[in-house]
């Protein structure tokens, strides 16, 4: 008999548990009835320090309430907004007893994934580094792509729909920091001038009028939070563009708020748009966005499945690659087989975190991401393994080992596109250019990041970047400066 051998991970099942909600102080009194509202749970998503208190009483320390409040004038992206469903992921106790109030509550509340980037302090911050030098807030210049107001033209085939500016709740680390959410201390969110109605009407005529463009990611914000019959009016219309062939609906709510996805009325009028999608020869599917396997629970493996079964083609996930919340192989791998075995949803991508201000204590390296997409290789079905991706300014998604060079010191990747923007009709050497894409200071050897330290002129980064290359090197390194 041959000898076993030990694996660097062991899979093994394991079953979805709905956190006890009544576990928190505020909730105790909350039936199976109220929680499965979706009613009920948008009435009590948290958007405050003050209704954060009233959950938890006694459990956390005044520490993390001023940490927090702190983060929220100094700091935060995004305003406060965490459905009853995703907080009560955070110290699940599913496993393990619950940390008795106080310090021990505390310092699992702080060192808990889903918190990290749902409820970021000040202290989860770099002080070094809060923000990379070429940090933007729409870094990747989906504005600039606008071929009409929200319709991001970005690449050939296909199209981004922003319908609306809101979600069911906020990510500390959205991509799309500078138009979606309230306003924050620090930053005043774009806002979209048309009206609702002429805005989708006007991507409904650049469509029809497009016909090299193919597949539409109806998103925003997020398209949970558009009322029903307006999201189906547009995808109706939407279905009956000739050269519309695939149709991605994008929600995290499917894992934050299951149960609006699970609303009788939401269910049936999905099976309709379902139905005149496959009588068209349509694909039609949900992207979510699902970042640590804490979040996978039975209410979100039935939100998933329902969707299947009325007709949807197929559910996605699209998680985001975060230091502290799934920056090692056995969280990535925990993850998909949730995702896969348990949900029925498709692990599909990890984007590395977009450099976007005061994001850097969850961004990772080129180099680490590389060695995450190696050390989950072999265990998933093929279809089911996820790609790591970086999504390049200018250029796109790239699988993280596409890179063209790396200069691993001063943390610089360069990379090549093979097709042009909606920016780019007229470039010439669109095609032939290196775009650069850069890690986190912090994460560089001391040689590195003591070069960043003496070059604050950004214009000294330019020029480093162009040794040893180029004209094609120089005008794209131009280009982000």
């Amino acid at each position: 008999m041959a000898p076993s051998i030990e694996q660097p991970y062991a899979y093994r099942r394991r079953d979805l548990i709905e956190p006890d909600w009544t576990r928190l102080p505020g909730w105790r009194d909350v039936t199976s009835a109220d929680w499965e509202s979706a009613q009920w749970q948008r009435a009590h998503c948290v958007k405050n320090v003050a209704q954060l208190r009233a959950l938890m009483g006694d459990l956390l320390d005044q520490r993390f309430y001023a940490d927090l409040e702190r983060d929220q004038a100094e700091r935060a992206t995004m305003s406060m907004l965490v459905p009853p469903q995703m907080l009560n992921t955070m110290v699940p106790a599913t496993s393990e007893p619950m940390p008795a109030a106080g310090a021990a509550f505390t310092e699992a509340f702080y060192a808990d994934p889903v918190r990290s980037y749902m409820l970021p302090v000040f202290s989860d911050r770099r002080t070094d580094w809060s923000s990379h030098p070429f940090a933007t807030r729409d870094s990747l210049h989906e504005h600039d792509m606008w071929a009409v107001e929200g319709l991001t033209h970005r690449y050939p085939t296909k199209v981004l729909a922003e319908m609306l500016p809101t979600c069911p709740q906020y990510c500390g680390h959205c991509t799309r920091m500078d138009l979606v959410g309230n306003s924050t201390p620090q930053f005043t969110k774009l806002k979209l001038a048309g009206k609702p109605v002429d805005r989708y009407a006007a991507m409904l005529d650049y469509l029809r009028r497009t016909p090299g463009v193919r597949d539409v990611v109806v998103s925003g914000g997020d398209v949970a939070n558009m009322p029903w019959r307006n999201l189906e009016g547009f995808l109706d219309k939407l279905l009956d563009v000739e050269n519309i062939r695939d149709i991605r609906l994008a929600t995290k709510a499917l894992m934050g708020l299951p149960q609006h996805w699970l609303q009788p009325d939401v269910v049936e009028g999905v099976g309709r748009v379902a139905a005149k999608a496959r009588s068209r020869g349509v694909s039609l599917a949900i992207h979510t966005h699902v970042n640590n396997a804490e979040s996978v629970t039975p209410l979100v493996a039935q939100a998933a499945r329902t969707m299947l079964e009325a007709g949807v083609r197929d559910v996605r996930n699209q998680g985001v690659l975060m230091r502290g919340v799934n920056d090692s192989s056995e969280q990535l791998l925990d993850l998909c087989f949730a995702l896969q075995d348990e949900a029925s949803i498709t692990p599909y991508y990890f984007y590395m975190c977009d450099m976007i201000p005061f994001s850097e204590h969850w961004r990772l390296s080129l180099a680490e991401a590389q060695h995450l997409q190696h050390a989950i290789m072999g265990y998933l079905p093929g279809f089911a393994t996820p790609r790591i991706v970086c999504d390049v300014p200018f250029v796109g998604k790239r699988w993280v080992h596409q890179v063209d060079s790396y200069d691993t010191e001063k943390g610089m990747s360069f990379w090549r596109k093979n097709y042009r923007t909606s920016i780019e009709g007229d470039d010439a050497e669109a095609l032939s250019r290196e775009y650069v894409y850069y890690d986190p200071i912090y994460t560089l050897p001391e040689a590195g990041q003591q070069w960043w330290r003496e070059n604050h002129d950004l214009g000294a980064v330019h020029e480093a970047a162009l040794v040893g290359a180029g004209a094609s090197r120089a005008a794209s390194v131009a280009d982000l400066g």
